[in-house]
This record gives C-alpha cells, sequence and structure tokens, in this order.
C-alpha cells in the first residue's frame, strides 16, 4: 500500500467512526422511503450541535415517482413551531443527487446543517424534507438535536 491509498483508507476510516446512524422519525415521506440518516460528527445522540460548526447531513432513500427537480427545507421545531434553518444549497440535484430522479432507484443525498452563532444553546427537533416536482415530500424526516456552545 502506497502513501496516498493509505491517506485515503484512514480518511474513509475516521468518516465511518464520525458518522453515526441517527434516530429519526419519518414525518410523511409520500414518495419516498428512508433507508438511513447519518450525521457527521455525531458521537452520541441527540447530536450536539456546537454554534459556528457545521455538520454533514446524509440521508440514504429510495424514490417511488419521477422527478426533474428536488428541493430541501430544513425546520427546527421549537415548541411545536417551525423556524426556517437556512442550508446552503436547497437544490437537491447539487446535493449528491443525479436528476432527474428515477423510480426505484437509491439515492444519497448529502448537505450541511450549519450552526451560527447567533443561534440560542436549546433542544430541539430539526425536520428535513426534500420535496419532488409537484411539492410532495420524497423524504420527511425528524430527529433531536441540541445547540451547545
Amino acid at each position: 500500500m502506497d502513501v496516498r491509498t493509505g491517506f485515503i483508507a484512514l480518511f474513509c476510516l475516521i468518516g465511518l467512526t464520525c458518522a453515526e446512524p441517527v434516530k429519526y422519525v419519518d414525518c410523511g415521506s409520500a414518495t419516498g422511503k428512508v433507508a438511513t440518516v447519518n450525521i457527521s460528527p455525531c458521537p452520541v445522540q441527540p447530536c450536539k450541535l456546537r454554534k459556528g460548526e457545521s455538520y454533514s447531513v446524509n440521508v440514504t432513500f429510495s424514490s417511488a415517482v419521477e422527478s426533474k427537480t428536488s428541493t430541501a427545507l430544513v425546520h427546527g421545531l421549537i415548541a411545536g413551531i417551525p423556524v426556517p434553518f437556512p442550508i446552503p444549497i436547497e437544490d437537491g440535484c447539487k446535493s449528491g443527487i443525479q436528476c432527474p430522479i428515477q423510480k426505484q432507484q437509491k439515492y444519497n443525498y448529502v448537505n450541511a446543517l450549519p450552526v451560527k452563532t447567533q443561534y440560542p444553546a436549546i433542544k430541539l427537533v430539526v425536520e428535513w424534507e426534500l420535496r419532488d416536482d409537484d411539492q410532495k415530500d420524497l423524504f420527511c424526516i425528524r430527529f433531536p438535536v441540541q445547540i451547545v456552545s
């Protein structure tokens, strides 16, 4: 094994130890089915999201429909009230998914969840949706997090 191959193997190993499957609740995946959700780094649950840092969210799902586009919406649910959580890329077709989306295909949606320094330290539930052409959820998941300083 050459040095470059060794670094790649080490990097992959580090990535696997940092990305843990996250317990989630399906909140209405109308046109798709979620297989797994990983957040990195998230060694314990609920994930502790440190202010000023960004986290990788990876959702593996399959689609029951064809769709030319996909759009992500993220909210923090605080006392049941949805508060928009801006993400850097709302276009799912630029987040690991090759569009158009095909029926019965498996996809890995990957995006960043930046935690702004001005967010309060609070426990909340993140609701993450990925919508198809008809504004129906390819997936809708909810998972608990805690924002920490």
